[in-house]
């Protein structure tokens, strides 16, 4: 699997190490991806999402169905 959240389409980035002497090495910066499960009152169902863990955050503030909605709109989920 992909290490992307699905609600907000993050990815990993890359970048470089640099040593004292400045050598460069390339990296990754791995996002902090959180599998977690909700559920949703409206359609009386749970969901699993692998998202950042800034957006339970914001899933926490505007709610679960908001956020959805959000990312379905900009074409993160199905």
């Amino acid at each position: 699997m992909a290490r992307v959240c699905e609600v907000t389409g993050k990815r990993v980035m890359f970048g470089n190490n640099r040593s004292k002497a400045m050598n460069k090495t390339r990296r990754r910066f791995e996002i902090n991806l959180v599998k977690k499960r909700f559920f949703i009152p409206e359609e009386d169902k749970w969901v699993t999402l692998k998202v950042k863990a800034s957006v339970l955050k914001t899933i926490n503030k505007k709610g679960i169905s908001s956020v959805l909605k959000e990312a379905k709109e900009k074409g993160f989920l199905k």
